[in-house]
């Protein structure tokens, strides 16, 4: 896929500069070579979406769980590892008296301080155990996405829903169509840098725009 060879190519070219740098090559061979970053589609719930998927109660306790775990995510922006391995420490009470999640995130290594919005206290609450450290006893990825799969089929929506999907629901739904200013949302998300998330969501700010003028 375009986005695996610009990425393999990237972490090349990485290697090839060092190369360059100590000697062993004599010259950069992508020197002349302009790498053209592929664009993907943000793939999110809209408000109407979130509000059915929070609204529907499966009778399957399998997909009630995995549903509730996908909405956390939706107003986290947690990432699967993150809310698996998500811990009483982990939530503490922050400078404004109010409980926050306090984390590093493990893709880029970077601490991650997110607010608790009411509705993911809600799961917490319902979730947490006294018995045990960990606030959700989450099953394996796999699983995790293919009853991902069967939620969606059931409830008609035709969007690949994964945890990726839901941290860019966080971003995009639940923040930056709030008016939350973009650098708040790359530090909610724990990007290495904003260029990242103005990258994935520029599009999304333009729809936002689009809206007010309409409304205007």
């Amino acid at each position: 896929m375009p986005n695996t060879v610009y990425k393999t190519l990237q972490r090349l070219r990485r290697v090839v500069r060092v190369s360059v740098g100590a000697e062993y090559l004599l010259k950069d061979p992508f020197v002349l070579h302009k790498a053209n970053k592929p664009k993907t589609q943000v793939i999110f719930l809209t408000t109407e979406e979130l509000q059915t998927l929070e609204k529907h109660q499966f009778s399957q306790p399998r997909l009630q769980e995995v549903k509730d775990w996908f909405v956390f995510s939706c107003y986290t922006g947690l990432a699967y590892n993150e809310i698996r391995n998500l811990k009483k420490q982990h939530i503490v009470t922050g400078f404004d008296g109010e409980l926050w999640i306090e984390m590093i995130r493990e893709k880029t290594q970077k601490n991650i301080s997110v607010p608790l919005l009411p509705r993911a206290k809600f799961f917490i609450n319902k979730y947490a155990d006294d018995n045990s450290k960990l606030i959700f006893k989450i099953c394996s990825n796999q699983r995790y996405n293919s009853y991902l799969k069967e939620i969606a089929s059931i409830l008609g929506i035709n969007k690949r829903l994964t945890t990726h999907t839901a941290r860019k629901t966080f971003a995009s739904t639940v923040l930056l169509y709030n008016d939350v200013p973009m650098e708040i949302v790359s530090e909610l998300l724990g990007h290495s840098s904003i260029s990242i998330t103005e990258d994935s969501y520029g599009k999304v700010v333009k729809k936002k725009i689009s809206d007010s003028l309409r409304n205007l």
